[in-house]
């Protein structure tokens, strides 16, 4: 089990200059043993699927039932206890929501993005009005060996002008990555297309039945193994982060999406590539008393890291996480980050109701 975690990224004030900064306690992430046993697990509900005819373009239909949720080996914190949940059935898109889609969502709409967005003076008091500028936060190989992650600005940098159609600051574009999953998009960002699109964010309840696929108490998406026939299943990063990255599975940042095999849902990409943003607020003890049937997370949030910046839960991991780093591209992995937040490793897919 990693010793530290993949860090939320936020708006601070640092010098008396704005800039976004990876927030969150870089203590060891203490791991707790929650449960050696699953919950007994009721068959699932019968519930009668819809004809092909009504599948919405991009979308599976996820037939509803009950699954232990959470972890029952030692993990996170947040991960327990394990809990059994039911959830009604769903429709889900396939991928990530790509680059091309979310297109059509600003050609349609003019959107603009909370990373196009300037920052708001108020938020920023004392602060020149030349140093708030537009812009978002960037993975950055670091210039020297890091031996100490505590540190996490070595490895993370807000850029200016970064943004979903700008990945890598000016200079850069999606020509010919209209299939890779979009980044840089605040939950803010991600409520709004999913209105545009007819559709929701799911619940962290409906997004883990979902990624589980239901393989009931399986570490991974795809199982137990970390690797299938000696294959990496799912795009995150191999060796020594943030130093060194083996690309085992391929890839060095960001794969396009359907790049590796589905679950047994026929859903791609639920563990790795970019984490992606639920509905739910995040509170750390919440599985301590969330409802059984189709639970939709606590009416606010509270980060006892960060008791004032409230947070929704985003789940799946990314192309960061990594077994030296951060093993969070496990289903039963949560995190979390303040919904104002863009960064090149979070996107998100939706959800729609019967």
């Amino acid at each position: 089990m990693s010793s530290s975690q993949e860090i939320p990224i936020q708006k601070k004030i640092i010098g008396g200059i704005a800039v976004i900064v990876a927030m969150g306690a870089f203590m060891a992430a203490a791991k707790i043993d929650v449960g050696s046993t699953k919950p007994q697990v009721t068959p699932e509900k019968s519930e009668i699927p819809p004809s092909r005819a009504d599948t919405p373009p991009g979308m599976l239909w996820i037939p509803g039932g009950t699954f232990a949720m959470g972890a029952f080996e030692p993990g996170y914190n947040e991960e327990g206890p394990q809990h059994e949940v039911t959830v009604d059935g769903f429709w889900m898109d396939i991928h990530e929501v790509t680059n091309a889609q979310f297109a059509r969502f600003i050609e349609d709409t003019d959107y603009q993005t909370t990373a196009e967005r300037a920052p708001n003076p108020d938020d920023f008091p004392g602060v020149p009005p030349e140093n708030l500028y537009v812009g978002s936060v960037c993975f950055k190989a670091p210039e020297e060996e890091v031996t100490s992650k505590t540190n996490f600005l070595q490895w993370w940098e807000y850029k200016r002008e970064a943004n979903w159609k700008q990945p890598a600051g000016p200079g850069s574009n999606i020509k010919g990555k209209e299939t890779y999953p979009v980044v840089h998009v605040s939950w803010f960002d991600a409520v709004e297309y999913a209105k545009w699109a007819g559709k929701r964010l799911p619940t962290e309840a409906e997004w883990e039945f979902a990624a589980r696929g239901k393989m009931e108490g399986k570490r991974y998406v795809w199982g137990d193994h970390k690797l299938i026939d000696g294959k990496w299943p799912a795009n995150i990063w191999q060796g020594d982060f943030p130093n060194v990255n083996t690309e085992d599975d391929g890839y060095a940042g960001l794969a396009k999406v359907k790049s590796f095999k589905p679950n047994p849902f026929g859903l791609y990409d639920m563990s790795g590539n970019v984490w992606e943003w639920c509905s739910d607020w995040y509170r750390p003890d919440y599985y301590l008393k969330s409802p059984k049937n189709n639970p939709k997370g606590p009416k606010d949030s509270f980060d006892p890291q960060e008791p004032n910046i409230p947070k929704r839960v985003m789940k799946g991991g990314s192309y960061l996480c990594c077994d030296s780093y951060c093993t969070r591209y496990r289903p039963s992995a949560r995190d979390k980050n303040s919904p104002d937040t863009s960064t090149n490793h979070v996107g998100f897919r939706c959800v729609r109701d019967r």
